[in-house]
């Protein structure tokens, strides 16, 4: 696994930011934040994302070791962000490091989101489930895709992704301009 946390304390004490300060920033709390940066716990996709919002950067910063990735990512080499309780598994499928676009391999797990979790940020994305069902709650309307289907949406509106029922689900995400 990555270590996320002290990428985020390197990068917040670049910009002269205090923790208190990022938290005002992103709406998390300070002790959140603090464990975080030691990685006491892992950050939700929700979190992660204000943090990087608040710090200028994408998800790719946090991923990115080496500038020159090749072109070919073995499925054994994809860069893999996890939940604490696996519930979120997001695999990245193409290089993170200044890109157009990007595709992601999400696997969900008895994964349930509450509405203020919903998160918009500039650009579109497209979605195809491989496996199971899922639902995807785009400006607090619930769309479920089974096997074979697919969305496409602004990612400007709000939304967030979720399970639709106990058996996991297999989805493959394209997203212009990367937002991780």
């Amino acid at each position: 696994m990555i270590d996320v946390g002290s990428k985020i304390r390197k990068l917040r004490k670049s910009k002269n930011l205090s923790i208190a300060d990022l938290s005002a920033m992103t709406g998390l709390s300070t002790g959140l934040i603090s464990q975080i940066e030691r990685n006491k716990v892992v950050p939700t996709i929700v979190a992660m994302l204000k943090i990087v919002n608040a710090l200028e950067v994408t998800m790719g910063y946090f991923f990115d070791e080496e500038k020159d990735m090749p072109t070919i990512i073995r499925k054994d080499e994809r860069r893999v962000f996890a939940t604490n309780d696996d519930s979120r598994i997001y695999e990245f499928l193409t290089p993170t490091h200044n890109k157009k676009m990007e595709f992601i391999l999400i696997r969900l797990n008895n994964c349930t989101h509450k509405s203020e979790e919903a998160f918009s940020h500039v650009g579109e994305e497209c979605g195809y489930v491989i496996k199971g069902s899922m639902a995807v709650i785009i400006g607090g309307k619930r769309y479920v895709l089974n096997e074979g289907d697919s969305i496409y949406f602004d990612s400007s509106i709000p939304h967030v992704y979720e399970s639709n029922d106990d058996n996991e689900c297999i989805s493959i995400w394209a997203m212009t301009p990367p937002s991780w």
